[in-house]
């Protein structure tokens, strides 16, 4: 959320804001509703001081008659004042819809774009195997994992209906194993470790602008709460009306939780195997940093070098792409997608997103610190997929695949999965 102050003196930046990413969203009829309600809170508040004032002289009124007359009329304000109260309510409910829908100003670096085809790649790493090269053609990831007893889609479907499965055997070990080895290296950077509840509550969705935008992505249950595609709800949720101190920031977080997206739309694109399942596993890193542009790219360059170091000691190419006005949320100012290479669709496969926002969602959440000075500032956030699973098996299968239908385990996954290789 940006403040409307900012808005009001910036109304031509939030047009272009909202034209680079490709959102409809007016911001005169923003101001228009602010004025509105503003001219009703002048109202109402005039009219209670007139009811305070007619509370007082009633008081010195001596004449019954008289006394009785000035009961009525202030009887008659107050039924005004009650009427208006409510549309304040109203207009402030109006105005407070539309705040939720103002997008962030991304930087001025983002390219234009109105899909990911725009996207702009900015980085390579790693040597794409030639398999042809070792004589054969390479599998994809259903097949090699079917084979080797990792994965049961069909009673997955069984069991869970579209997009459901079952991770098995070296499955189970090769996700668990990843995992492990994401919290130990992020943690070695200085992140405290957290396990994430997945189920939270509608605010900490719209604090982080899930909601009300993606709405039709998210599943809901029947007590009020939601679950969350990302440890990033519940971690800044988490911070939600927290004052903190100067010295306390940065607060670096690297959460495993259960994740649940409903892919609403995405049908048709990447329907089989274990892309975009309802149901996985991520480790996420958050910050919140102090209110400066140069400390949140900083930390966005920090968390995007860290999924970075993931791919390279897994050994798996990948490239970094700058995402474009089109293809941004909301409330990131700039986003980042390492995406990783996949070898039996001769491309690459999104794996990982990093994103800074500046004080969007902190507005939202009401997450402050206080300054050396005692002055209270509301502070930046950022988050960046360290790791997703069973997503990451997608690619890490692929290009470890041998000749003979086995996978060799990366070396940095050995300790933790007690094995050279899948057979």
């Amino acid at each position: 959320m940006l403040d409307i102050k900012f808005i009001r003196e910036n109304a031509e930046l939030v047009k272009e804001a909202a034209r680079k990413k490709h959102i409809d969203f007016d911001v005169a009829k923003l101001l228009k509703a602010d004025d509105l309600r503003l001219k009703i809170l002048k109202e109402v508040e005039e009219m209670r001081a007139k009811q305070n004032a007619a509370s007082d002289n009633i008081v010195k009124i001596q004449d019954a008659e008289q006394k009785q007359m000035a009961i009525v009329e202030m009887k008659k304000l107050k039924e005004k004042l009650l009427a208006r109260v409510e549309d304040l309510r109203k207009a402030n409910d109006a105005w407070r819809e539309m705040m939720f829908q103002v997008p962030n100003i991304p930087h001025i670096s983002v390219p234009e774009g109105g899909s990911d085809a725009q996207n702009v790649e900015t980085k390579t790493w790693g040597k794409i195997p030639d398999f042809k090269k070792h004589g054969f053609e390479p599998k994809g990831h259903i097949e090699l994992m079917q084979k080797l007893k990792m994965i049961d889609l069909g009673r997955g479907v069984k069991v869970s209906g579209f997009r459901g499965y079952f991770l098995k055997g070296d499955g189970v070990l090769l996700s668990l194993a990843l995992v492990q080895f994401v919290l130990d290296k992020i943690a070695s950077e200085g992140f405290e470790p957290f396990i994430a509840p997945s189920m939270v509550k509608e605010e900490n969705l719209v604090g982080t602008s899930y909601l009300p935008q993606a709405k039709d992505e998210i599943y809901s249950t029947q007590d009020d709460l939601f679950l969350a595609g990302t440890a990033e709800v519940a971690m800044m949720g988490m911070c939600k009306d927290e004052i903190f101190k100067a010295e306390e920031l940065p607060k670096k977080m690297v959460a495993f939780s259960p994740c649940f997206r409903r892919e609403a739309g995405s049908y048709g694109k990447d329907t089989k195997g274990l892309v975009r399942v309802h149901e996985f596993y991520k480790v996420e890193q958050v910050v919140i940093c102090e209110a400066s542009h140069e400390e949140s790219v900083k930390w966005h360059e920090k968390v995007t070098e860290n999924a970075e170091k993931i791919m390279q000691e897994l050994e798996i190419p990948y490239r970094i792409v700058l995402i474009c006005g089109g293809d941004l949320g909301l409330g990131q100012v700039k986003k980042y997608d390492i995406e990783a290479w996949v070898p039996s669709e001769n491309k690459y496969l999104e794996t990982h997103s990093s994103s800074y926002f500046h004080d969007f969602q902190t507005r939202r959440l009401n997450i402050r610190y206080q300054d050396k000075n005692g002055k209270l500032h509301f502070a930046h956030s950022l988050n960046n997929t360290a790791i997703a699973t069973p997503r990451i098996l997608v690619p890490l299968v692929e290009n470890y695949q041998q000749a003979d239908g086995s996978v060799l385990v990366p070396k940095v996954l050995r300790e933790y999965i007690g094995k050279e290789k899948i057979s």
